[in-house]
């Protein structure tokens, strides 16, 4: 089961876990076993899937949006623990979690206590633009939660929240953009070029900067994270995107212990493509790469793995031509591969300069180093 395997991976860690919202501390390991004696014994299939409710239901939503990748209709109310239960009394063994989003299973007695606290709920009830009128408690709870030494990517002391993973990558990529563009304007104010043109999508002010990404990646289906998506034709196809360059990502032959030579030509021939495409997008397309995304496992495009030597000099590179890298961890973050964050099996050499993260963390953002922190004020926004 899922939350027995999640305490073996954490069993190393007897810190306190942090509440988002309630900002006091409660035991991980017992926030993982509450609900297991409520779960079912076994998957139980009542009935065909779809079943006659669920096919009922399809029509309903297919005649007023598309609907064509529904399933089947779950009943979330009777679902627990590990196990689905659908709306015509199928009860399935989920492993796939609402797209790895469910940290503890269904319905769990400590997510759900969290959300009925009153303080919460006027919370949620308010929505509160976090970047103009934040509570008086959000700093403290940045500090204590997702800044905490256990919560946060070593290294990283900066944070900004999201929604999602696509608009945490989105929101990243415009953090490396703004950085980039402060280290060519070497600390000049905006032109009065620069702020007309940009109202236009013209330059001097739209600048013609990119983002490199890898061959089998998924990092979202907004607009800009969409062109460093990479994984299936359905996600893309008819929608416009930036040419901005797609390197190969390692492909391994396994056993690895019995390839290893193979496998460390891959690297370099990656690698080399890496090289090639900073070269070749600075000199000839003259659309420069800021940064660099990569998830450190790549999940959507098929379970691909990179060797840590991978990384190691994918970073280096990446500072050699003076950009940012970025490392996904939408999907990897939050204890999955018995380490918070996967990028830390790899020992690079510095931290990355932005991890972003959602599903696992039940909210989304990304971490960053301080010197990515704008020097701009944006209360010119809304002055």
């Amino acid at each position: 089961m899922l939350a027995n395997k999640c305490q073996t991976a954490l069993s190393a860690r007897t810190f306190s876990r942090w509440q988002l919202f309630q900002g006091h501390a409660t035991v991980w390991k017992r926030c993982l076993t509450v609900a297991l004696s409520e779960e079912p014994h076994m998957p139980v299939i009542a009935t065909e899937i779809p079943g006659p409710r669920s096919r009922s239901l399809f029509q309903e939503l297919n005649a007023i949006q598309q609907a064509s990748s529904v399933q089947f209709f779950a009943d979330y109310e009777k679902s627990v623990g590990n196990y689905l239960m659908d709306v015509d009394g199928n009860i399935l063994l989920d492993v796939y979690m609402q797209i790895s989003s469910m940290p503890l299973g269904y319905n769990h007695p400590a997510m759900l206590k969290t959300l009925a606290d009153p303080v919460n709920q006027k919370i949620i009830a308010n929505r509160p633009a976090l970047g103009i009128f934040p509570g008086k408690e959000w700093p403290d709870k940045l500090k204590k939660i997702l800044l905490h030494k256990e919560i946060a990517p070593p290294g990283l002391s900066h944070v900004t929240t999201m929604m999602c993973g696509s608009c945490s990558n989105e929101n990243a990529f415009k953090t490396i953009f703004i950085w980039y563009a402060e280290k060519q304007r070497k600390g000049s104010s905006f032109t009065k070029e620069e702020i007309e043109t940009c109202m236009i999508n013209q330059l001097p002010g739209t600048p013609q900067f990119s983002i490199l990404s890898f061959k089998g990646a998924f990092h979202g289906r907004t607009l800009g994270s969409l062109s460093t998506t990479h994984s299936k034709y359905i996600h893309k196809i008819d929608i416009p995107a930036f040419d901005w360059p797609t390197a190969s990502f390692p492909r391994y032959k396994y056993p690895l212990d019995e390839n290893i030579r193979e496998n460390q030509r891959e690297d370099k021939r990656c690698l080399a493509h890496v090289e090639e495409l900073f070269e070749k997008f600075k000199t000839e397309k003259k659309i420069p790469v800021a940064g660099v995304i990569v998830e450190p496992i790549q999940a959507e495009g098929g379970d691909n793995h990179a060797s840590p030597e991978f990384f190691q000099e994918l970073q280096r590179i990446t500072k050699k031509h003076g950009a940012a890298l970025l490392i996904d961890e939408v999907q990897t973050g939050g204890g999955p591969t018995g380490k918070m964050w996967c990028h830390e099996h790899f020992d690079l050499e510095f931290p990355p300069d932005l991890v972003t993260f959602s599903k696992k963390m039940q909210l989304g953002g990304y971490y960053h180093i301080e010197s990515l922190k704008y020097k701009i004020s944006f209360l010119l926004l809304i002055i």
